[in-house]
């Protein structure tokens, strides 16, 4: 029987989220050819409502053993770190990042599947720093958790020996 994840913070995201994207895929539709004719369709309004339903699809929390995130607009994707896989926490920031006060904050695990990039990419978390204290809080909990139970079990172990040898003591007593 497995325990319940208790959430203990959910991720607000800024709604600044909406020009960066709009920005961002407008650069790369006008520098691509074949993307200027679609670059008339996105910033006549396609551009808004997509970055709009990404923005309302954005969700992430912290529970007390993963980070769980969501996102997608027509391709959605729904990812659970383990906190004792995380590795690295990163911010990143660029001059449109820090135009819209925005921050990524990049998530390497250990093992990751893609050696390229990062587990996942948090961009636009409102009070970005506290989420991350809280995220690597969790995380020095669970691996000190993960070290006491180690240790207990180890004890134990040191205890059984103990007592197989004073049984086997006792009965060498009782035999002479």
């Amino acid at each position: 029987m497995t325990e319940e994840p208790i959430i203990l913070k959910k991720a607000e995201f800024n709604p600044k989220i909406k020009s960066y994207i709009l920005y961002v895929v407008s650069f790369f539709l006008l520098i691509s050819i074949l993307g200027i004719p679609i670059l008339i369709f996105w910033i006549l309004g396609l551009g808004q409502h997509i970055s709009k339903r990404f923005y309302d699809n954005l969700e992430c929390q912290l529970t007390n053993r993963h980070l769980e995130f969501k996102k997608g607009v027509l391709f959605k994707v729904e990812k659970t770190i383990p906190l004792e896989n995380i590795q690295d926490l990163t911010f990143i920031e660029n001059p449109l990042l820090k135009y819209l006060d925005l921050r990524i904050l990049k998530i390497e695990t250990a093992g990751q599947s893609n050696p390229k990039g990062s587990d996942m990419k948090l961009i636009g978390i409102i009070d970005s720093g506290n989420f991350k204290k809280q995220v690597l809080k969790q995380r020095e909990a669970i691996q000190s958790n993960s070290k006491n139970n180690s240790q207990s079990v180890s004890s134990n172990e040191k205890t059984n020996i103990l007592l197989e040898e004073i049984r086997d003591l006792l009965h060498d007593i009782k035999h002479k």
